[in-house]
Formats: structure tokens, C-alpha cells, sequence
């Protein structure tokens, strides 16, 4: 896909505006530097919930997975630590009742004065999802998320309780549930099957998808929008994409940097339990994208790198983004102007990529944002910071 590159009016599909994401980690093992413990580090936490706040992201992810810390007790945690960041909680429909998790939710919603958002997970992984009695078929996983939502948004605004008889959930007389801080609550939705978009498209507020070649992000914005319009909506889903930001001083600096934090990463798999290691086709096809793409060719556009997919097998959001602050920020920015307005950024060397993230990204991607609004047009940093875009230009 041919990037933009000169001072023009901005695209009329670009978002005015952007929220910075990023994912809290529970203590300071890393992909880099792996610590064997499955525990939490309260002072890290309280150390990285801060940091985050104070390097300016909107938000923070609080996975899920069978054996990690759960999901809601972090963000209530988070809500607590914070004063402004967004705790968005991971969910998996099969692990908990509709109304149950409503209730959580408005209850974490109350105490955080309207700062709650949910991420619900299908689930792409059969094993994963055995883990905790799971046997649904993966379509019928996306029918049941589809249901899920609908309980979900009944409990918050229905003022008289109600019954529910559907294919995956079934309850008499609840409510009046109790109500979140305001009138809803954020509802985000990943996948990339056929299954996924039907149902996200059609009632998720937020569509996450991880980071891939513009030209690809665009036609899976296009599609979203347009079963979002099928579906009879007159809104659409706001569009979440992510990576895994590696900077340094100048382009030459973070491709060397990117390249040694490769073959650290893929010497600690080969170490690691054979568990953690994973190999074989990935079951999920936004792995199966990623990997795809990976195949290809290793850099995409201004400064996409596939090598930490390919490594890592796709395991998990892994798309990189490589250059200099301001390269990162111009790539960034191509995205914003596709219609991505929620932005996640985690690196690699946890806590310090959230400072150096704070320090030298979210400022030009925001400084480039009110320059736009002020002026109707792009400012310079896509034109002057082209990345891999200048290679691929020269004869």
C-alpha cells in the first residue's frame, strides 16, 4: 500500500482523535528476560500502574489465560492504583454467567467513576479452552459471545427484571441488575474468523485487531464497517490495533536493537518448558494471518517487522514496529489514518519501553494530532521520518 507522504488534508478517515493502550504486567519477567514465577510482584505492579499513568496512556489491558492472575481482581486493583487509566478487563464468555459478569463489571465501573472496558474472548484455542471445561465448537464459542453481549447490556439499562431462554444461557426473573457508573460500558471484540466479524461487527463497540500491513488493516476496517452497516446499525465499531513498539535514537539503532532482542527471545523459547513453547499450526486465524504474512516478507510499509511473529510462532499480539520515535510515531499515524482510534503499545523490555514510550511517542503522535486539528492538515512527521518506505523508494 502506497503511504501518504506530503503535508496534505488529513484523510477522511482518519480518527480526530486517539487513546494509548498498553498492558499491565504483574511482576518483571519478560520475553527477554524470563523469571520463573507464576506470582505477583505488588511493588512492581504499584510501580507499573503508576508509570503507566504518568507516560500518558488512556488505558490498560488486564489478560486472561487458564493459569494467569485473574482478570478482575487486576482491574479492580488498577482502578484503585490509578486515578485516570482505563482498566480493561479480559474476559472469556465460558468462564463466567452473563449476569454474574455484568454485575462485576458495574460494580468495577462504580468504583473507578466510569473508567471500566471490556474485552471479551471468544476463545481460538481448543486446548486452552479445555482448560477450564470448555468443549464448544469455535463458531458456536462466537454464538455464545454474541449472547453474552446481549445479557450483558439488558442487565445495565433494563429498569424491570427480565427473563432470558437463548441457545447458550438461560435465567428467570433477573433484576433490575446493578447499574454501571454511567449509561453502559465499553463492549471491545477480537477475531478474525468469518464467525468473529458477523458477531463483533454487529455488536461490539470497540473491534481489536493485531498489527498487519495497512493495506490489509484497511480491508479489515472496510469489511467491519460494512456488516455494521448490514447489521442496521448507525454507528460503527471503533477500530484497536496493536504492537510491539522497538525504539532507539535513530532507524539504524532500533533495527540493530530489534535484531538482538530476536535472538534473545527465540534462545529463551528454546529453553523454556515444552508448554510454553509453540509450534504446529495455530488454530486462531488472526495467528494464522500473522504467520502468513510473516512468510512473505519480514518488513511491511513505514516500519512493520514480522520476524518477532515468525519467531514467536504468532503466539499472542507479536507485529513490531521498528525505528526511531519519530519513525514510530509516522507508523503509528498511518494507522490513525485508516480509522484507528485506540492504539495499543507494549514493548518487550516492559516497565522501561512504557517510559521511553511516554517520553518520545504518545507526545508526537499527539502533537501531530492537535497540528491537524488546528490546521485541517497532516504535519511534516510522516513526510520526513519514512523509515522502510525510504529504502524501498531508492532506484
Amino acid at each position: 500500500m502506497t503511504v501518504e507522504t506530503s503535508a496534505e488534508p488529513v484523510p477522511a478517515t482518519a480518527a480526530p482523535t486517539v487513546e494509548f493502550i498498553s498492558l499491565t504486567h504483574t511482576n518483571p519477567s519478560t520475553e527477554l528476560e524470563p523469571i520463573p514465577t507464576r506470582g505477583i510482584d505488588l511493588p512492581f505492579v504499584k510501580r507499573y500502574v503508576r508509570t503507566l499513568e504518568d507516560a500518558g496512556f488512556d488505558a490498560t489491558l488486564l489478560p486472561y489465560g487458564s493459569s494467569s492472575a485473574d482478570s478482575f481482581v487486576l482491574a479492580s486493583a488498577v482502578g484503585q492504583l490509578s486515578d485516570t487509566l482505563k482498566p480493561i478487563v479480559a474476559v472469556r464468555p465460558n468462564t463466567v454467567f452473563p449476569t454474574v459478569a455484568a454485575q462485576q463489571l458495574a460494580t468495577l465501573d462504580q468504583l473507578t467513576e466510569g473508567r471500566a472496558v471490556l474485552h471479551l474472548i471468544s476463545g481460538g484455542n481448543d486446548a486452552e479452552q479445555a482448560r477450564q471445561g470448555d468443549y464448544l465448537p469455535k463458531d458456536q464459542r462466537y454464538a455464545r459471545t454474541g449472547e453474552f453481549i446481549d445479557v450483558l447490556r439488558r442487565a445495565w439499562t433494563e429498569k424491570e427484571s427480565f427473563s432470558y431462554a437463548g441457545e447458550h444461557y438461560r435465567f428467570d426473573d433477573f433484576g433490575p441488575g446493578f447499574p454501571p457508573y454511567g449509561d453502559s460500558i465499553p463492549i471491545s471484540f477480537g477475531g478474525q474468523s468469518d464467525a468473529a466479524f458477523a458477531i463483533g461487527a454487529a455488536k461490539a463497540d470497540i473491534f481489536a485487531f493485531w498489527g498487519e500491513p495497512l493495506a490489509d488493516v484497511k480491508g479489515q476496517i472496510e469489511r467491519v464497517h460494512s456488516i455494521a452497516a448490514a447489521a442496521g446499525r448507525t454507528d460503527r465499531p471503533r477500530i484497536w490495533v496493536t504492537f510491539r513498539p522497538i525504539i532507539d535514537r535513530t532507524d539504524d539503532l532500533a533495527w540493530a536493537k530489534a535484531r538482538d532482542y530476536v535472538e534473545r527471545i527465540a534462545r529463551n523459547l528454546d529453553n523454556s518448558p515444552p508448554r510454553k513453547r509453540f509450534t504446529g499450526t495455530p488454530q486462531n486465524v488472526g495467528s494464522q494471518r500473522a504467520l502468513e504474512f510473516a512468510q512473505r516478507q519480514e518488513i511491511y510499509d513505514r516500519a512493520l517487522w514480522t520476524r518477532t511473529t515468525a519467531v514467536t510462532n504468532a503466539a499472542g499480539a507479536s507485529s513490531a514496529l521498528v525505528g526511531s520515535p519519530e519513525t514510530v510515531a509516522a507508523a503509528i499515524l498511518d494507522y490513525i489514518d485508516l480509522g484507528a482510534s485506540l492504539v495499543s503499545i507494549r514493548g518487550y523490555d516492559t516497565l522501561n519501553d512504557v517510559i521511553d514510550y511516554g517520553r518520545y511517542v504518545l507526545p508526537l503522535v499527539r502533537q501531530e494530532l492537535a497540528h491537524r486539528k488546528a490546521t485541517g492538515r497532516r504535519g511534516t512527521l510522516q513526510s520526513e521520518h519514512l523509515g522502510a518506505l525510504a529504502a524501498a523508494a531508492r532506484p
